[in-house]
């Protein structure tokens, strides 16, 4: 099965000034094209082919390094989409405000624990809120890993993602990921994570 470049859930725009037009044309439209196509290239005529994403990321201890980095850059930004959205922001409310709370013991404090997570990715990678063994807990990955892999350091369910590989902000923050990271919470959809969690 070919996978496709979804579409975004909003403008190109849309997120403007806390990410630029620019930055999202080229990320979208470039980078998460290109991991679709390195994807496709990468299972074509394998035992692969007929796998969902979901199947290849949970098996990335025993696929190609291809068919890892590109199909878990894939299901990144595909998640990573549909985190984000216009007009957000703000605090959780409910049951994940108050699982937030409880495992972190404010808001603020996990705000503080995931932006270290994401500054204190060495290189390109990702920092993740996500279930494990029914509790939140924040991690990161290098590249373009994730919680789901059997190959990760810290396995769990994500509900929230963010990108800090270099393309994602460095248009518009240069090097001052600090500065990409707090501009992150304006337009997280809680929304969404809510309803992941």
């Amino acid at each position: 099965m070919a996978f496709n470049l979804p579409a975004l859930p909003f403008a190109h725009n849309a997120l403007e000034p806390h990410i630029d037009t620019t930055t999202m044309q080229i990320h979208h439209s470039k980078h998460h094209q290109a991991y679709v196509d390195n994807l496709n290239k990468a299972i074509a005529g394998t035992d692969n082919e007929n796998k969902t994403i979901e199947e290849l990321v949970a098996n990335a201890g025993g696929i190609s390094a291809a068919v890892r980095n590109n199909g878990g850059g894939h299901w990144n930004h595909s998640f990573f989409w549909d985190s984000l959205a216009p007009n957000a922001g703000g605090t959780p409310t409910g049951k994940l405000a108050d699982a937030i709370n409880e495992a972190f013991g404010s808001f603020d404090v996990f705000k503080e624990k995931f932006a270290a997570a994401g500054m204190t990715r060495f290189g390109s990678g990702w920092a993740w809120l996500i279930v494990k063994d029914g509790k939140l807990e924040v991690s990161s990955t290098q590249n373009q890993d994730n919680p789901l892999m059997d190959v990760a350091e810290v396995k769990g369910n994500p509900i929230l993602g963010c990108d800090v590989w270099e393309h994602a902000y460095y248009l518009h923050y240069q090097n001052r990921r600090a500065d990409y990271l707090a501009a992150f919470w304006n337009i997280v959809n809680w929304n969404k994570v809510a309803e992941r969690f």
